[in-house]
């Protein structure tokens, strides 16, 4: 019985090839379209995670500027330094969490220059603490980071990027290997990377750092603060812990409290909420226009059908005169319209994963790529499947009820 059914539904819709085709591509391109998009956006997805693989949600950045504005007798203008003393100011606050000060040689973007043996590079030499790690998580390559001992005693050891080590070394061992700093030499007693891309990655792969006590006595920044890295506390907001230690900042330097340019502010919480906000509205952009398009392949199944049904109108007169019930006429016509669906769905469903996996290849040897493991989970797969077939059956229930409403006897009257 399934075997004649189904001998049917291909005699049916090999009628007419042509018709059929085409409108098994309209649903073909739907799902496809559904599966690419859907697998597009997950790999952006992916790829914007992965550059912010080394943010903590909570993290506060504060740093100092120029005040914009007169205050307490001082001219605008004025350059904000902050100090050692800012330090137990601001860890005293509620909700501050791994507080961490920092330091950096040079300007911005320039570094200092790191000899070893007959080689010299410029990059940038950071003075920091142990609790760095837990504000800008690194991947430890070998040896160890900088630790309590390192600062209190002001030892001159160094933790090496694994790119400043490339370009100095080579690919040799740097561990226990000295290097010169302003005519100092440090021992190397680690190497760190970064799974972060772009800048924020290069940064640290092209860095030198340092104990934050040592730097202050090398460099010559005694009792200087370049900016502080903290983290806000679980169950705090980070914007609250921004605005306080701002706020004791502003106060501590004599800074008005309505300067906003005095002291530069950053929390990743927000750039954590937009990316957040931005991945579920392409995701649900992407399930809208996915399934309208799918819902146009469906709109080409169910009128292939009415003229099928038309053109077969003697057909179901005489099924009817022999006995049919209008169920079995109708299910006939939705059967006619799942297979149909079925059959250019799973093909949709093989070309969009065929799509992501060239996809994943082109882009998997790009190690700053945008696209990361563009591909579609299992629940997406499952509800575009449940999707197809429910999209099948409404699509060939308007058919289906015009081939039951035939009268056999005005059906054999049809030419």
């Amino acid at each position: 019985m399934l075997l004649d059914s189904w001998q049917e539904i291909v005699a049916a819709l090999a009628h007419n090839r042509l018709r059929a085709v085409l409108t098994a591509f309209g649903v073909f391109w739907g799902v496809f379209m559904l599966l690419v998009m859907l697998g597009l956006g997950h790999g952006i997805e992916r790829g914007t995670r992965k550059n912010l693989a080394g943010m903590i949600s909570r993290g506060v950045f504060v740093w100092p500027q120029r005040t914009s504005r007169p205050y307490h007798g001082l001219q605008p203008g004025r350059g904000v330094r902050f100090r050692n003393d800012d330090i137990a100011a601001i860890a005293q606050l509620r909700g501050v969490e791994d507080l961490s000060p920092r330091l950096r040689g040079g300007e911005w973007r320039d570094g200092l220059n790191v000899v070893f043996g007959s080689t010299t590079g410029n990059f940038a030499v950071m003075g920091d603490t142990p609790v760095l790690l837990r504000v800008e998580p690194m991947a430890i390559v070998r040896g160890r980071f900088i630790n309590s001992r390192d600062v209190t005693d002001a030892r001159k050891i160094a933790v090496i990027g694994s790119e400043a080590r490339r370009v100095l070394m080579g690919a040799n061992n740097p561990i226990g290997q000295y290097i010169q700093i302003r005519r100092v030499y440090f021992q190397i007693v680690g190497e760190v990377s970064s799974e972060r891309t772009g800048n924020p990655g290069e940064r640290v792969r092209s860095a030198v750092f340092i104990p934050f006590s040592t730097f202050q006595r090398v460099v010559g920044q005694r009792g200087h603060v370049g900016w502080f890295a903290l983290n806000a506390a679980d169950g705090v907001q980070a914007e609250r812990v921004e605005a306080a230690v701002r706020s004791t900042l502003m106060a501590r330097h004599r800074i008005h409290p309505a300067d906003e340019q005095a002291i530069g502010s950053f929390n990743s919480a927000k750039t954590f909420s937009r990316s957040q906000s931005l991945f579920r509205g392409v995701e649900g952009f992407v399930w809208l226009v996915g399934t309208l398009t799918l819902l146009a392949g469906m709109l080409g199944v169910s009128n292939i059908l009415l003229i099928t049904v038309k053109e077969r109108t003697r057909e179901l007169g005489i099924r009817k005169a022999l006995g049919a019930t209008p169920f079995a006429i109708v299910s006939m016509v939705i059967q006619e319209a799942v297979a149909l669906a079925s059959i250019a769905g799973y093909l949709g469903i093989v070309a969009g994963v065929g799509a992501l996996a060239a996809l994943d290849r082109a882009f998997s040897s790009m190690p700053d790529a945008p696209l990361v493991r563009p591909e579609v989970d299992f629940r997406a797969a499952v509800i575009a499947a449940v999707l197809l077939v429910v999209a099948a059956v409404v699509a060939g229930l308007v058919p289906a009820r015009h081939a039951a409403r035939i009268s056999p006897v005005e059906a054999l009257r049809t030419e």
